[in-house]
């Protein structure tokens, strides 16, 4: 006979199911936190290479050998280097070499409003042919619209007519 008074046994299976499970979890959340510590890692040197890549270009550095000047990928440097600012000796007047850096900096400039203007320029006509694109396909659909509209009332007639005929032949 039974005994009613002893509570229902939990199925065999479920105690390892839950532990398994338990440690999928817990592993889950070990290779997700290895993946954001990567990204963290990732992040961190893309933004030394930004950094790197601002300095160079406030100091006007941006030409030559890129590994000799730094400018080399944050992955690839095994720790950061202390800047060495160059600092120019007052002179009454501007060397050649101080004249040609001054040349390539306006040539940069010249060369970054061409660049600007040029976008500029292209995004407008960008938006001129899309406008001129949109002014064509209204045109198309419109064409298409009279010749529907006109199928669609040659329909309500014929439907029309069709009723008509129907109640003639039901009088009649």
């Amino acid at each position: 006979m039974t005994d009613s008074s002893q509570p229902p046994r939990s199925p065999s299976w479920l105690a390892p199911a839950v532990v398994t499970m338990l440690g999928m979890q817990l592993t889950l959340t070990w290779l997700q936190g290895r993946l954001l510590h990567r990204q963290h890692e990732d992040l961190l040197g893309l933004r030394e290479d930004v950094q790197v890549l601002t300095d160079s270009m406030e100091q006007g550095t941006s030409g030559g050998d890129s590994a000799a000047e730094g400018l080399t990928p944050a992955r690839q440097r095994s720790a950061p280097r202390p800047r060495i600012r160059q600092v120019r000796m007052l002179q009454s007047a501007p060397t050649e070499d101080e004249q040609a850096q001054q040349d390539l900096q306006d040539a940069k400039a010249s060369a970054l409003k061409a660049v600007s203007e040029a976008r500029a320029v292209r995004s407008k006509l960008s938006i001129e042919e899309n406008i001129r694109k949109a002014e064509e396909n209204a045109k198309l659909n419109a064409v298409e619209n009279t010749w529907q509209k006109w199928l669609w009332i040659a329909l309500g007639v014929g439907m029309v007519a069709v009723a008509i005929r129907a109640w003639l032949r039901r009088r009649g």
